[in-house]
């Protein structure tokens, strides 16, 4: 019999709760059938919704938590009250030992971020942990960190982020020397902020290899799909990643608007339904739900608050992938080449420089 992957769930977390997560389990099961759960979250609640699920109550063990972490919690917050009996630290604390190999949880991002950093901790000789959000591209899918763990990033941050986005591109898309990019406001070498120039100057020195750095990359290159990985730091991979979300709300917006305007439009549509249908795929933002927070000892998700049950459902599918495909190994071995080579003796010899 196959080895199951465990993966544990914050039930409480997000805007509907548990009412979201097991509906939305129930659908990651039926395409993993080897996934087994561990669900933390109030027992009044998640109980009734397990009955009437089977077979995802079948595969859980479930253990009830009195409290739960608010959407609007200061970070600072929920580490102090009653951490250690919420749902969302429960769900961490079951990777820290060994029960889980994987979290998922659609609760309060900063609170998430961390719980996480405070259980597991940082991998060694990684400074900051980072965000890594899949982004939908013409050319397939790109990965985008950091999408909001910290604001700001100097050469060597950049740098790790490289890395863990690389190994990532890796396990996920099984690209055995994903390309990099760094974002920046133009791809000429002497534009943009002292620490992406040099950071961009170290990577293409280094000839890194497990990922081929392309050097800078702009806003619009990362629909187009220019490079698998974009690296940025966290205020600006954020700003991104919101205002494509927007834009992709207000495209559907406008065409719902234009197809029921008048008899010929509405005609139209019934005609290019297909086509349409084909396009409110590329923008649901429920299909690549999920973003993995790069950087700690385990593997953590954080799925959309408002996601629905089929979003939460990619969130656990990517949980699965990134176990799977052995995401920490890939990291591991990333790092070991990286500091071997005495890249990081480079990198922080150049931050002396300053």
């Amino acid at each position: 019999m196959a080895t199951s992957i465990p993966i544990s769930l914050d039930a409480m977390g997000g805007d509907v709760g548990p009412e979201v997560v097991i509906p939305g389990a129930e659908i990651a099961l039926v395409r993993h059938p080897d996934i087994r759960f561990l669900i933390y979250g109030e027992e009044a609640r998640v109980r009734p919704l397990l009955e009437a699920y089977p077979r995802v109550r079948d595969a859980s063990e479930f253990h009830h938590c009195d409290v739960s972490v608010a959407m609007d919690a200061k970070p600072s917050q929920a580490l102090r009250q009653g951490r250690r009996r919420s749902s969302m630290w429960q769900a961490i604390e079951a990777v820290k030992g060994g029960n889980a190999a994987v979290a998922v949880s659609a609760g309060n991002t900063g609170a998430l971020m961390a719980m996480s950093k405070f259980c597991l901790r940082t991998m060694a000789n990684i400074d900051r942990p980072a965000i890594a959000a899949i982004w939908p591209t013409s050319r397939g899918e790109s990965i985008v960190l950091d999408v909001g763990a910290t604001i700001g990033a100097d050469a060597q941050q950049l740098i790790d982020f490289a890395i863990l986005g690389g190994a990532m591109a890796r396990a996920l898309f099984g690209i055995e020397k994903p390309s990099v990019g760094l974002l920046n406001i133009g791809v000429e070498e002497v534009k943009g902020l002292e620490d992406v120039r040099t950071a961009g100057r170290l990577l293409r020195d280094m000839s890194l290899p497990n990922l081929t750095y392309k050097g800078f990359v702009e806003g619009d290159d990362i629909g187009q799909g220019a490079v698998d990985v974009v690296v940025t730091e966290g205020f600006a991979g954020n700003i991104a990643l919101k205002t494509a979300e927007g834009t992709a709300k207000q495209i559907g917006g406008y065409l719902r608007e234009a197809m029921g305007r008048t008899l010929m439009s509405k005609i139209g549509y019934m005609f290019a339904k297909g086509a349409f249908g084909v396009l409110r795929e590329k923008l649901d933002p429920n299909k690549v739900n999920g973003g993995v927070f790069l950087g700690l000892n385990g593997i953590v998700i954080k799925s959309h608050g408002g996601a629905d049950a089929e979003g939460y459902a990619a969130a656990i599918d990517l949980a699965y992938d990134m176990v799977k495909n052995q995401l920490t190994d890939k990291i591991s071995q990333d790092l070991v080449h990286y500091h071997r080579g005495g890249f990081g003796e480079a990198a922080a010899n150049s931050k002396g420089d300053k």
